[in-house]
């Protein structure tokens, strides 16, 4: 486990939270832009500053993030808008979770995998608890800040972010969200499917 690893899962300081809530916020609008600008749509109007308490900011997010998913879903039909939203939010969170496991020093340690994931999601508001299931992990999301501002539509696509970011700090592993607070569950439940 590196340092910083360790240090951060001990405490993190609040401007190094919202330091990554805008680092977040700025690439996923980044890549959901350039799609609704792929697509002849043009993106909605936001601020693109974050103000406020970090809940705030996060609800900021979340309403641009909604805004953006609409105006995908009204241009392509919810099918394809769920497509192609999901494909670009997954390729976002892969380079993000590069990123971070550059930073962190990262390297293929589930378990220093899971823990960064943790600091990650505790940027968003998302506590989890992990089980062991055969020969890979069950992720349990009963606390997210996210749950109650997202629309269904939006968590299904921004939840592809999450995805990404999890296979971009380890290769060797794979995220499956197979149930959602924003679908009625009451709790998220994810599979990570690791590889030999």
């Amino acid at each position: 486990m590196s340092i910083k690893l360790f240090l951060l899962s001990i405490w993190i300081p609040e401007f190094i939270l919202i330091r990554e809530l805008e680092r977040t916020y700025d690439l996923t609008n980044q890549y959901l832009d350039n799609l609704l600008n792929s697509n002849s749509v043009k993106p909605p109007l936001v601020d693109r500053n974050l103000m406020g308490n970090l809940d705030e900011r996060r609800a900021m997010m979340a309403s641009g993030h909604n805004l953006r998913v609409k105006a995908l879903v009204d241009a392509l039909g919810s099918e394809k808008a769920l497509e192609e939203g999901r494909a670009e939010m997954f390729k976002a969170g892969y380079k993000m979770g590069c990123e971070v496991r550059k930073r962190l020093g990262l390297g293929e340690n589930i378990q220093d995998t899971m823990l960064a994931a943790r600091i990650l999601y505790r940027v968003l508001g998302i506590k989890f608890t992990i089980e062991k299931y055969n020969k890979n992990i069950l992720m349990h999301v009963k606390s997210c800040a996210l749950a109650s501002l997202y629309t269904p539509e939006t968590c299904r696509i921004m939840s592809a972010a999450d995805e990404g970011v999890l296979k971009g700090l380890n290769e060797k592993m794979d995220l499956k969200f197979m149930k959602r607070i924003t679908e009625g569950a009451e709790e998220c439940t994810a599979c990570v499917n690791i590889k030999n």
